[in-house]
């Protein structure tokens, strides 16, 4: 057997023992509630940097070198096989 739940509590509290309200039921006095927006603008930090979407020249000539050595080192081993 179940127990009937207990009456539900209303969702607004008693006015008269709320703080922060002018009395009269006239709302909320000024400076209780927060702004509406912050009063500072602009960003914290600044922004690193945008990466570059591109090789630079020295990688690419580093390549270029790293490729023909490889290319001369297997041509060199071929001619010398052939001997």
């Amino acid at each position: 057997m179940t127990t009937p739940d207990p009456e539900p509590t209303p969702p607004d509290p008693e006015p008269r023992g709320t703080p922060g309200l002018e009395p009269g039921g006239g709302g909320v006095s000024p400076g209780e509630t927060p702004p509406a927006e912050g009063g500072t603008h602009g960003i914290s930090h600044p922004e690193p940097p945008e990466l570059r979407k591109g090789w630079g020249p020295l990688p690419l000539a580093l390549i270029i070198v790293v490729v023909a050595l490889v290319a001369v080192g297997l041509i060199g081993m071929a001619v010398a096989l052939n001997m």
